[in-house]
């Protein structure tokens, strides 16, 4: 059974820096995707940064330039590095991982607890 945990998550001033973990287990190969997702009190959960097992990334708007995620293919894990932190970043942050089962793209998806980041002076 795959299971996802995130850990990192806290409580930092404007302008500091987080780094965010994901272990997944219950899975000896890759995952096709891995990502970070977040959601704020009151909004829809959004997303925030996406890698492929290849290393292709792509980021929301919002973060590029600020985040960065990497992920270990080996260890099944993923990472967001997150810098210049704005209260709007606020938010519970979730970890997604994703195995593609059919070339229409359809998959297994699953998803971490979630960890809590608080950006407040």
């Amino acid at each position: 059974q795959v299971q996802l945990v995130e850990s990192g998550g806290g409580l930092v001033q404007p302008g500091g820096s987080l780094r965010l973990s994901c272990a997944a287990s219950g899975r000896r190969s890759s995952f096709d995707r891995m990502a970070w997702y977040r959601q704020a009190p009151g909004q829809q959960r959004e997303l925030v940064a996406r890698i492929t097992s290849g290393g292709s990334t792509n980021y929301a708007d919002s973060v590029k330039d600020r985040f960065t995620i990497s992920r270990d293919n080996a260890k099944n894990t993923v990472f967001l590095q997150m810098n210049s932190l704005k209260p709007e970043d606020t938010a519970v942050y979730y970890c997604y991982a994703a195995v593609v089962i059919n070339v229409e793209g359809a998959s297994y998806d699953y998803w971490g607890l979630g960890t809590q980041v608080t950006v407040s002076s």
